[in-house]
């Protein structure tokens, strides 16, 4: 069967049309993954590694950032322990040793690790000496008798209160002892 001359050119017209458009559509995305081969290479940091190869690198950088994790987290536990023993709560509790001297001179201070433990610390001021005294505390604890002031210096100490400089202020109130 014959196909007469004019519909022959006219789908000669038609192809030729279509070959045009699409080869205007290749030009176009050729040019857009060029673009692309660019933005990717520069995000790559210029390199000509495919897109593949920047993957494994960059797994098996993330693993290296891991094992460092894990011994940044080791330290930090090994920090977290040796913290423990230092000392980190401090109280002061100030206050009149006896009734006829004023001024609140007399302390008790109180230096305690994490746990508990560390030294209380007393002066008591009198009109011609100052007598000083030490006592270990474990576990918010001694083994010597304690006075009420070094009890409330070593409890504030132990609630984080770094220094109060309160003063225990109460006419007529002797100084006690209290056993520990």
């Amino acid at each position: 069967m014959a196909i007469p001359d004019s519909t022959a050119d006219l789908l000669l017209v038609i192809s030729l049309s279509a070959s045009g458009l699409l080869l205007i559509v290749v030009a176009f995305l050729f040019l857009r993954l060029r673009g692309l081969s660019r933005t990717t290479s520069q995000a790559l940091g210029g390199g000509k590694a495919d897109i593949f190869e920047s993957l494994a690198e960059l797994r098996d950088a993330n693993e290296g950032l891991r094992d460092d994790l894990g011994i940044v987290h080791g330290n930090t536990a090994h920090l977290r322990e040796l913290m423990r023993d230092a000392t980190t709560k401090v109280a002061i509790v100030r206050y009149d040793a006896f009734e006829d001297m004023g001024g609140g001179l007399s302390f008790s201070a109180a230096v305690l690790n994490e746990r508990g433990s560390g030294l209380v610390f007393s002066a008591i001021n009198g009109r011609q000496e100052t007598r000083a005294y030490a006592k270990p505390i474990v576990d918010g604890k001694s083994d010597f008798s304690l006075s009420t002031e070094e009890v409330t210096a070593i409890e504030q100490a132990m609630k984080g209160v770094l220094t109060t400089g309160a003063t225990l202020d109460d006419p007529g109130r002797r100084r006690g002892r209290r056993a520990s």
